[in-house]
């Protein structure tokens, strides 16, 4: 299998929109492709945040992940959340992941970011076990919360 991975643009939006739908459906929300569409053209826009696309190179998506810029007050650096990844069925088990989150940490060493920070969720244990192979620590000092409005 041949992989590229990219930084999307606005041209990228057909190849994106099945995959981020995809990736929320995974996290037990409805498919919403117009709604996918609506959120991923905001977020180019208004260059909220940083899409890398994997691709085949022949057309055909394999993953993405999407990051955004963040700041580190209490050490006064630049920081990066890897919030959203995501790999076609199709595609899994192939170093589309590994690909991905290589490039991620290239482009945010890139851009002077100190550090990526990610999430996932308690029972993703084959991701958790990708992050942990590639040198990600899992964070043992800080518990987080969140507060929905």
């Amino acid at each position: 299998m041949s992989l590229e991975i990219r930084r999307a643009t606005f041209h990228d939006l057909d190849m994106l929109v099945p995959l981020f739908d995809g990736y929320r459906q995974f996290y037990g929300k409805p498919s919403d492709p117009a709604g996918a569409r609506e959120f991923l053209t905001a977020r180019l826009r208004l260059n909220e945040s940083m899409i890398l696309l994997a691709h085949d190179g022949h057309g055909a998506a394999l993953g993405f992940t999407q990051l955004y810029p963040l700041f580190s007050s209490v050490r006064m650096v630049r920081t990066w959340l890897l919030n959203d990844m995501f790999v076609a069925a199709s595609a899994r088990r192939q170093g589309v992941a590994k690909a991905l989150l290589e490039a991620a940490a290239t482009q945010a060493r890139n851009l002077g970011a100190a550090s990526l920070s990610l999430s996932t969720a308690h029972d993703n244990l084959a991701a958790q076990a990708l992050y942990e192979s590639m040198g990600w620590q899992r964070d043992t000092e800080f518990r987080e919360y969140a507060l929905t409005l």
